[in-house]
């Protein structure tokens, strides 16, 4: 009776004998350091590209033209990055890590010198989707790699050094897109790529190992791949486009979901159905039921904590410059403590993972300190400082390094005969996660500001208010703005006396008490997401990560 107890997770935990992982083969100390010399750089490009372009937006836009799908370039590129994750990731379990990493680099690098070249913003938008379906290779196989190479107990650090590097390449993106910008021309930022992935490149294809695959035969599940497409692509475009180029409950939007919720049960239908049938489906649904307390739960809670996380990241730098009035020539700057406090945690929560050989307490603090966090940020408001600021960020910062680091260490461990696949989903749910965060808290912010600026405004000068100038202050970046328009807006105040300057003064403490208070709804927001995450962490379960002895002991009893 006793065996039939035990979960899924746990009976194929122990039958990691059978088919001994690829950690224990043996590679020199000089192969493995080059590998993941390699491995940490091509890391550190695909987060760089994710947020180097921000700053260049502006510029691109008034070089190209069509700023009404500028947003394109970043879009087409999240698409193509988030919907490739999976498959890349199932194609490195059964072709085998290394082609599948140098194809995914040299796409990824075709991308970057082409987009440098772009005459257009029509071609910029092509040749930076082309980049997004090299990137959406780079973060799972890497995190796969790093699990070939390593046992689980020696993984940990590793995980917390990619966790890190991920967080560097967080607080470097935006400043280097803006010094290149300001100082040489936009195109630079896409041909910085180039000297540093062909050198990551040559290393790899000279020092990494082959890692194959157990099995020569290899099926590729082409109609798994298209619904996954046909599923995901309408969702993320929804939620893009939610609350901004059309209403929530618009038909536009309704139809999007609609389309995705088909294609996705049928996703699930027919991958179910392949698995019966002994195929390779590109998701396993048996990865979900075999081992729910530990690949279901991690997928949740990484979902759960980027969606909490991530979203409030990227409008923390909103809060500080229109509530708190904090001047900086990059918006970068701001959130350098919380990206360094990022790195610290993942790399201390690597640390002690593979000190200790347990992450359920891991995984249970940083829960505990994304909420702390959380809280934090929903504290703030019109009159809060720089300090308030400081201490959520902090806070929030380490919460999100002790996510970034474990939790793949967590399902490689359970699932070590599907590293790959099951990586790859991870790195798939924690995009997804926090790209919906985004779309929904912009979505959030955008509905609630204009009632909120209504509400804040005197009602003497909202009803003498001109329609124009009222306009003008519904958008609450026009405090940010540098341009010629408010210059000549606050002159034309200014020009009416001290009447003039106290209207003036009353529509930007409008704006700031309004901007506060729709940003504290997108918090509140992430503050539920937060408590949810800590609640599904207590269903995480706990299974020993095996050491470098271990798999050795293993290896001889075989």
């Amino acid at each position: 009776m006793q065996p039939s107890s035990k979960s899924g997770a746990q009976r194929q935990h122990e039958q990691v004998s059978t088919s001994l992982p690829r950690s224990t083969e043996l590679f020199s100390p000089r192969q493995t350091l080059a590998t993941m010399s390699g491995l940490l750089l091509i890391l550190f490009l695909a987060t760089l590209d994710q947020t180097i372009v921000a700053t260049a937006l502006p510029r691109i836009g008034a070089d190209l033209g069509g700023f009404e799908v500028l947003s394109w370039i970043t879009t087409g590129y999240l698409l193509a990055s988030t919907v490739t994750i999976p498959i890349y990731g199932r194609l490195s379990d059964l072709v085998g890590r290394k082609p599948i990493l140098l194809a995914s680099i040299s796409l990824f690098l075709i991308g970057s010198a082409l987009s440098g070249l772009a005459q257009s913003l029509t071609q910029l938008i092509i040749f930076r989707t082309l980049q997004g379906l090299g990137a959406g290779g780079l973060q799972p196989v890497v995190s796969a790699t790093v699990g070939d190479l390593f046992a689980p107990r020696e993984r940990g650090k590793w995980m917390g050094i990619t966790g890190g590097m991920y967080a560097l390449g967080s607080i470097i993106g935006p400043l280097a897109g803006g010094w290149l910008t300001d100082r040489f021309s936009w195109r630079w930022i896409f041909s910085l790529n180039l000297p540093i992935g062909l050198a990551a490149l040559l290393v790899l294809i000279m020092m990494m190992p082959e890692l194959r695959p157990g099995r020569q035969m290899v099926f590729i599940d082409y109609a798994g791949v298209l619904l996954l497409t046909l599923g995901t692509i309408p969702l993320l475009l929804a939620f893009s486009w939610a609350g901004n180029q059309y209403p929530w409950l618009s038909p536009q939007i309704m139809t999007l979901l609609g389309a995705s919720l088909v294609f996705l049960c049928l996703l699930v239908i027919y991958e179910r159905h392949q698995e019966r049938r002994g195929r390779e489906p590109v998701i396993e649904p048996s990865l979900f039921v075999a081992s729910w307390g530990v690949f279901g739960i991690a997928s949740l809670v990484t979902f759960l904590l980027n969606m909490a996380l991530l979203g409030s990241a990227y409008f923390i730098p909103l809060f500080a410059q229109g509530v708190i009035g904090t001047s900086a020539t990059n918006s970068g700057l701001i959130t350098i403590p919380l990206a360094l406090t990022a790195i610290g945690g993942a790399v201390l929560s690597g640390l002690l993972l593979s000190w200790s050989g347990r992450y359920r307490w891991l995984a249970i603090g940083g829960a505990l300190s994304a909420v702390a966090g959380s809280l934090c940020l929903v504290r703030l408001n019109a009159s809060s400082g720089w300090s308030d600021l400081l201490i959520a960020m902090l806070v929030l910062g380490f919460g999100m390094g002790t996510g970034q680091a474990i939790y793949t260490t967590i399902v490689q461990n359970a699932l070590p005969q599907k590293i790959g696949q099951a990586t790859a989903a991870l790195a798939f749910f924690r995009q997804l996660g926090g790209t919906l965060s985004i779309a929904i808290l912009g979505g959030v912010l955008s509905a609630s500001y204009t009632p909120a600026f209504q509400a804040a405004l005197p009602a003497a000068l909202r009803d003498r208010l001109p329609a124009s100038v009222s306009v003008l202050f519904a958008n609450p970046l026009i405090l940010l703005s540098s341009g010629q328009t408010l210059t000549r807006l606050r002159a034309g105040f200014l020009a009416a006396g001290s009447q003039g300057a106290a209207a003036y003064q009353a529509l930007a403490q409008a704006v700031r008490e309004a901007l506060a208070s729709s940003l504290h709804q997108a918090f509140l927001i992430s503050f539920l997401l937060s408590g949810l995450t800590f609640i599904a962490v207590w269903f995480l379960q706990e299974l020993p990560l095996r050491s470098k002895r271990d798999l050795t002991s293993m290896g001889a009893s075989q």
